[in-house]
C-alpha cells in the first residue's frame, strides 16, 4: 500500500494551471528525485503535500498515521539556542520539557530554589515517554556529529543546514521532503549529505539541480512539465534517453495534428458552392481540433546563450609568485588564507576553485583580479585583458530597476556582436517573456537572476570570464546549456562551484583549498582531483612508514629485545593502540572542520587560541603514537 497518493490534483493561479491532474504514489523506502524547469510548480507540489496549500480540485490520501516532515531550503531567520534545543524544536510538548529540563539541570548548580520546577518536569517527561524521546536527540545528533552545546548561531551556513536536518529526522517522518538540500553547500557537505541519505530508512522526495547527487540517490525521477507529472523509473540516464524519446512522439503527433488541422481549414474556407455540401459532423470536429489546438501547452524554450567575440589576450593571463594574504579578526588575531602559493595561468585554460566555505575563494579570485593585493609575493596580470565577472551576490544587479533596465541602462537596443538587437527580443533568449522584461528585479526568483546576470554578462566582449557560483538556481537545462558555452569558448576560465558534474565538464585544472593556507594544483576536475589526492595519500602513507621505520631503527634496541616476545603490558597496549589513534584523528578532523569555518576566528581569543593549542597536542599525540604502534609491531 502506498503511503502517500495524489489523485488529479489541479491548482492554478490565473492563466494555465500549475498542477492539471497530477497523479502520484509514494511507495516506502523510494528515494524520488522531483525534476522541471524553473517555475513548473515543484515547490508548490511540496506545499501541497504538506498541507500549507489547498489544491483547487483532486484529492490526497495518507496512510493512517503516516509523518511527512519537510527540510527548509533556506535556514530561518532568528533561529537562536544551543544544537539540542534548536533539534528539540523539531517535537511537540516532549521536546519542549526536554529544552527545560537540560536547562535547569545547568542551573541547578547555582540555584537550587529551581528544584520543584525541576521535578515538576522531570515527572511530565515521565508521563509523555520524554526519556525515549531524548534518546532519540542523543542518537541523531551522533549521527549527524554534531555537538549538543554548541550555540546555533555560532555555526557556518552548512552547519545550520545540518543541524536543521537533525531537527527535521527527530521527528522520524515516514516521508522526507528535500527542497534543494545541497544548495549552498560546500562539496565536503554535500558529499557528506549524500552517504547520510544513501543509508537513511525513510522515504524520500527530493527537488535539486545537482546531477551528481541525483544520480546518486534517485531510485525514481518524476518530472513536472506543463502541468503534468510523469515517472521515470530507474537512472538519470535511462530517464534522459526516455524523455527524449518521449518529446520526439509528441512532436510528430503534434505535427501530424498540424498537417490535418491545415488540410480542415483549407475546405472549410472554400466557396458558396462547398459549403452547400458541408459535412456537419466534419464541421463540428474541426471545430474541436481548433480547441485542442488553443489548449496545447507547447514545451518551455531552452535559453540561447552566447558569448560575444573578443580579441585574444596575451599568452599569460596571470602569474602567482609565493602569495601570502591574510585577515585579521575582531580581536586583531591574523588568519593567513593563503600561503606562499604560486600558479601561471595562461590564455584558455579553464581554472576550477574548489573548497570549504568560508576558505577563501572569493579572496583569491579578488587578489587574481586585482581587488586586493598580496601581503607577501607578487601578482602579474597579462595584457589585453576583457574580463567579465559573474559575482555570487548579483551585486551587478540593480534590484529597484526591471529587468530590461538592468540590461540596456533605459535603452531599447543593445549591441551583440557590433550589430543593435532589441532588449527584449536578447532577453527572449534569455527565457524572459516580454512581461517579465518589464518585473523589478526584486521580484525574480534565484534561477532567474542568475540568468539576467548572464545576460547582462554577455552583452560585453569578453577574453576571460570570471565566475563566482554560476549554477545556483539554474536549471539542469539551462547548466548543460552553459557547460557546453564554456567548454567551447577560447577564452580563459576561472570558476569557483560547488557543482561537482559542473567542474567535471568544464575545467582543465583545479585549485584546492586544502587547510592551513595551502592552495595545491590538480590536472583535471573534482572526480580527477579525487583520484590524484587518493594517490597521494597513499604515497604520503608509504613515506610515514618509511619515515618511521627510520626513526626505529635509529633506537638502540639489544639483540635479546629484538627476538623477545610481548610482555603481556605491550601487548595490551597494542592492542588498544589502533583505537586510540582513531579516536585522536577523529577529535583531529573535528579541530580542522571547525576551524575551516568562517565565523570561527571571530570567536574570543582564548576559545581560538586553546582550540590551536589541542591541535598541536593532538599531532604530537598521533606522531607518538605512530612511532609507538611500530615498535610493538616490529
Amino acid at each position: 500500500m502506498s503511503l502517500v497518493s495524489l489523485r488529479n490534483i489541479v491548482l492554478g493561479f490565473g492563466g494555465p494551471s500549475l498542477l492539471d491532474g497530477v497523479n502520484l504514489e509514494i511507495e516506502k523506502a523510494e528515494r524520488i528525485c522531483l525534476v522541471g524547469r524553473n517555475g513548473t510548480g515543484k515547490s508548490t507540489l511540496f506545499k501541497i503535500l504538506m498541507g500549507e496549500l489547498q489544491a483547487d480540485d483532486g484529492n490526497i490520501q495518507i496512510g493512517q498515521g503516516m509523518r511527512i516532515s519537510k527540510l527548509a531550503q533556506e535556514v530561518p531567520d532568528n533561529t537562536e539556542g544551543t544544537i539540542y534545543s534548536v533539534v528539540a524544536k523539531g517535537l511537540d510538548k516532549a521536546g519542549q520539557l526536554l529544552i527545560r529540563f537540560n536547562e535547569l539541570s545547568h542551573l541547578l548548580a547555582e540555584d537550587m530554589s529551581l528544584m520543584p520546577e525541576f521535578e515538576r518536569v522531570q515527572h511530565e517527561l515521565e508521563a509523555v515517554n520524554g526519556w525515549q524521546v531524548g534518546q532519540r536527540i542523543d542518537m541523531i545528533l551522533s549521527q549527524l556529529e554534531l555537538d549538543a552545546d554548541t550555540e546555533f548561531s555560532s555555526l557556518s551556513g552548512g552547519w545550520k543546514r545540518r543541524v536543521l536536518l537533525a531537527q527535521t529526522l527527530v521527528a522520524e517522518p515516514d516521508v522526507l521532503l528535500l527542497d534543494e538540500p545541497t544548495n549552498h553547500l560546500d562539496i565536503e557537505m554535500i558529499a557528506w549529505l549524500e552517504d547520510f541519505l544513501l543509508n537513511y530508512k525513510g522515504t524520500l522526495l527530493f527537488i535539486t539541480h545537482d546531477r551528481m547527487f541525483l544520480r546518486r540517490l534517485a531510485t525514481r525521477i518524476i518530472e513536472l512539465d506543463r502541468g503534468q507529472l510523469t515517472s521515470w523509473p530507474g537512472n538519470y540516464e535511462k530517464y534522459l534517453e526516455h524523455k527524449q524519446a518521449a518529446l520526439d512522439a509528441e512532436a510528430t503527433e503534434a505535427a501530424h495534428f498540424d498537417k490535418k488541422l491545415a488540410e480542415e481549414e483549407k475546405w472549410i474556407r472554400q466557396g458558396v458552392k462547398a459549403r452547400r455540401t458541408r459535412n456537419e459532423g466534419r464541421v463540428r470536429a474541426l471545430e474541436q481540433m481548433r480547441r485542442e489546438r488553443a489548449e496545447r501547452r507547447e514545451t518551455t524554450g531552452q535559453a540561447k546563450l552566447k558569448m560575444q567575440d573578443s580579441s585574444s589576450s596575451g599568452k599569460i593571463v596571470v602569474e602567482a609568485d609565493n602569495v601570502t594574504w591574510s585577515w585579521q579578526n575582531a580581536q586583531g588575531e591574523k588568519n593567513t588564507l593563503l600561503k606562499n602559493f604560486s600558479t601561471t595561468i595562461l590564455r584558455g585554460d579553464k581554472i576550477g576553485i574548489v573548497g570549504p566555505n568560508g576558505c577563501g575563494k572569493t579572496t583569491l579570485i579578488r587578489l587574481l583580479l586585482g581587488d586586493l593585493e598580496p601581503e607577501q609575493g607578487e601578482m602579474k596580470r597579462g595584457t589585453k585583458l576583457d574580463i567579465a565577472y559573474f559575482d555570487q551576490l548579483r551585486g551587478q544587479l540593480e534590484p529597484e530597476k526591471n529587468v530590461q533596465d538592468n540590461i540596456a541602462g533605459g535603452n531599447d537596443f543593445v549591441t551583440i556582436n557590433g550589430e543593435p538587437r532589441h532588449v527584449i527580443s536578447y532577453l527572449g533568449d534569455f527565457l524572459f517573456s516580454p512581461q517579465r522584461a518589464r518585473t523589478p528585479v526584486k521580484a525574480l526568483s534565484g534561477g532567474e537572476r542568475n540568468r539576467l546576470l548572464l545576460a547582462k554578462l554577455f552583452t560585453k566582449p569578453a577574453n576571460m570570464l570570471v565566475m563566482d557560483e554560476p549554477t545556483n538556481d539554474l536549471d539542469v537545462d539551462t547548466l548543460e546549456l552553459l557547460e557546453s558555452i564554456l567548454v567551447e569558448y577560447e577564452g580563459t576560465v576561472i570558476l569557483v562551484s560547488h557543482d561537482r558534474s559542473f567542474i567535471n565538464e568544464v575545467v582543465t585544472s583545479t585549485l584546492v583549498f586544502e587547510g592551513d593556507g595551502q592552495v595545491n594544483e590538480y590536472v583535471g576536475g573534482y572526480d580527477d582531483w579525487l583520484r590524484q589526492r587518493r594517490i597521494s595519500s597513499n604515497n604520503k602513507s608509504t613515506k610515514n612508514k618509511e619515515k618511521l621505520k627510520a626513526i626505529e631503527s635509529t633506537v638502540a634496541v639489544s639483540e635479546e629485545k629484538k627476538v623477545k616476545k610481548l610482555s603481556y603490558k605491550e601487548q595490551s597496549e597494542l592492542e588498544k593502540l589502533p583505537v586510540k589513534i582513531e579516536k585522536l584523528e577523529a577529535e583531529q578532523k573535528e579541530l580542522h572542520a571547525q576551524m575551516a569555518s568562517s565565523d570561527f576566528y571571530q570567536q574570543d581569543s582564548g576559545i581560538v587560541n586553546k582550540a590551536q593549542q589541542r591541535l598541536a597536542e593532538l599531532e604530537a599525540e598521533l606522531a607518538k603514537g605512530y612511532v609507538r604502534w611500530e615498535e610493538l609491531e616490529g
